[in-house]
């Protein structure tokens, strides 16, 4: 799935994985965001509609449509990126 213009990233993946793969190098640039889950489902993200689209993704794309879904209840565009960081591997390759 190509990555859409103006799009920022929002990584749910532990800092461990963050750590050892980041996704900065694999994004040319777009803005990449950490949160977690638990910090999105407690409307804790800190995002708003000005935040622009949103593309959610962890570790195999289940946690991500998750939240998403919240985000978009929270009023934001929002969607996951399907297959998760495995998936953006094989497409940036």
């Amino acid at each position: 799935m190509p990555l859409p213009e103006g799009v920022t990233v929002i990584d749910l993946r532990p800092a461990e994985l963050r750590f050892a793969q980041p996704l900065e190098p694999l994004l040319s640039g777009r803005p990449v965001l950490a949160l977690s889950l638990d910090q999105i489902e407690d409307g804790a993200h800190g995002l708003t509609p000005a935040s622009g689209p949103l593309l959610v993704i962890c570790e195999r794309g289940v946690r991500s449509g998750l939240a998403a879904r919240y985000l978009r209840a929270d009023g934001l565009e929002a969607e996951a990126y399907p297959g998760g960081v495995p998936a953006l591997l094989r497409e940036t390759r």
